[in-house]
């Protein structure tokens, strides 16, 4: 039997350290932690899909929470259904879930039953959230940068090279070039010109 660990974290400014000493912990090599750096939402990480093709009959596979492993309840089961077809143990240290036992397969069922209805409640609060603001009229996502009364005469300036485009791009508060351009079709449309 050779244990193997899976971390990951979901953005680079979380750190995986804590779930690497805890796989320290459990003596597992270095060479046998596979993590990948981003989000779990399928299956499809470089990290997990090298350590399915590495495991091998025997083999047991240690997670920190099997939140790290999978973010829902379907990924979850399909994943431990794939492991237990090869062979391979899963083992989680947090919800202390070993799919080499009856109770630990019972109870994996339950808390990504359970994690996955936490999910849909907090996608549910954001829509929610979401829906009653724009309902108040307020404004979501970016602050708008509204084109200063000149813009006119600056796009003019420009087209017609008295001034460089980064001039009119900080004249309009730092825009970026992406927002010029689509600010200029705006404003030709406006005015009626093309």
């Amino acid at each position: 039997m050779t244990k193997f660990a899976y971390v990951r974290i979901s953005t680079a400014e979380q750190n995986e350290l804590r779930q690497v000493i805890a796989m320290e912990d459990l003596k597992i090599p270095k060479e046998n932690i596979y993590m990948d750096k981003l989000s779990g939402k399928n299956t499809a990480r470089p990290g997990l899909q090298k350590l399915l093709a590495t495991v091998k009959q025997g083999d047991v596979i240690y997670v920190e929470s099997f939140s790290r492993f999978a973010r829902n309840t379907r990924d979850l089961l399909d994943l431990v259904e794939q492991l237990s077809e090869m062979g391979v143990g899963f083992v989680s240290l947090k919800e202390k879930i070993d799919t080499g036992t009856p109770t630990g397969k019972f109870m994996l069922t339950v808390f990504a039953g359970i994690a996955e209805l936490e999910r849909a409640f907090i996608l549910q609060r954001s829509r929610e959230g979401i829906e009653a603001a724009r309902r108040a009229g307020k404004h979501l996502g970016r602050p708008v940068k509204n084109a200063p009364d000149d813009f006119d005469t600056l796009v003019k300036d420009w087209e017609r090279k008295v001034i460089p485009l980064s001039k009119v791009l900080e004249q309009c508060g730092s825009i970026s070039e992406s927002t010029f351009y689509r600010r200029r079709r705006e404003h030709r449309i406006i005015k009626g010109k093309k």
